[in-house]
């Protein structure tokens, strides 16, 4: 008796399938840098314009024939700029330099210190202090302006760099912030730490700050970039010219007479410079950080 043995057919793969994939992969990829490439181009704009207005006369600013670029580059607004006796530009340039570095260092530290010891030092009214931090999100920047203008006044810092910077060195969403990352901070780091005899400010400064570089250097490219662009309380606190910041003094350029658009788009290019430097420097940390914000816990 012979057994016969079922003839096993070869089925070839299908090619069509991985075309198709490879296929969609490619057009997937194309709407995406031509998408990407539409988004450059919108953000790119406003950087020309700045630039090349800068570099104009208020003639060809106005002008009704556009030019791409001016046919005379006009260097000599940097030196108008920087000469103008109405308005002293690099005075301010200085003044706003002061105050962002002093109001990122300041929020660092006060904003970090308090964020740490919610998240870590043991007390029992731990949460009310933070749930009352997170109420103080809920009161409008418009309540409080007054009284403390009114504050800053009867102490006399009014035109100072301590009226400029003190009152915001705190502030309640970066507290909050600071207490959500630190709370997915590994302890056992920490534990560490404390067997080597450190205590909370030992194991602050010495493992939590180091080992959490990147966080703080995300919230320090969005605090100076927002204590440099800060308008409104500059602009009441510094009455005097030798107290304005580079906000105020592009706002003086722009009066009920006259409009200087050449050294208005000049300021403005110069005064963007900080912040470009700042964020091709820091971009790197600045994803990282934002990626481990801690929005849990």
């Amino acid at each position: 008796m012979t057994t016969t043995t079922p003839e096993i057919k070869e089925t070839a793969p299908r090619a069509d399938k991985p075309q198709r994939i490879k296929r969609g992969n490619v057009i997937g990829n194309t709407g995406l840098y031509i998408a990407t490439g539409v988004a450059a181009f919108l953000f790119l704009v406003p950087f020309y314009l700045i630039v090349r207005n800068a570099l104009s006369t208020d003639a060809e600013i106005t002008g009704e024939k556009w030019k791409f670029f001016p046919t005379d580059i006009q260097w000599g607004n940097i030196s108008e700029l920087f000469t103008d006796n109405t308005v002293p530009y690099a005075t301010s340039l200085w003044n706003s330099t002061v105050v962002g570095v002093a109001h990122t260092v300041g929020v660092l530290l006060v904003c970090s210190l308090a964020g740490y010891g919610l998240a870590r030092i043991p007390y029992k009214h731990a949460n009310k202090i933070f749930y009352l931090v997170l109420v103080t999100l809920m009161v409008p920047a418009a309540v409080t302006f007054v009284p403390s203008f009114v504050l800053v006044s009867s102490l006399g810092w009014v035109s100072s760099f301590r009226g400029l910077i003190i009152p915001g060195l705190f502030s309640g969403f970066t507290c909050f912030l600071f207490r959500q990352y630190f709370l997915g901070f590994p302890k056992e780091l920490e534990e560490a730490a404390r067997v080597d005899g450190l205590g909370y400010w030992g194991a602050y400064w010495r493992v939590v700050v180091p080992n959490s570089l990147n966080f703080f250097a995300a919230i320090a490219t969005i605090t100076f970039i927002q204590g440099w662009n800060a308008f409104l309380w500059p602009l009441v606190i510094g009455q005097d010219q030798e107290a304005w910041t580079v906000q105020v003094a592009l706002s003086s350029y722009m009066t009920n007479q006259t409009v200087n658009f050449h050294l208005i788009f000049m300021a403005t290019a110069i005064s963007i410079l900080p912040l470009v430097l700042v964020f091709l420097f820091l971009q790197r940390w600045l994803v990282q950080g934002v990626a481990q914000t801690g929005i849990k816990g």
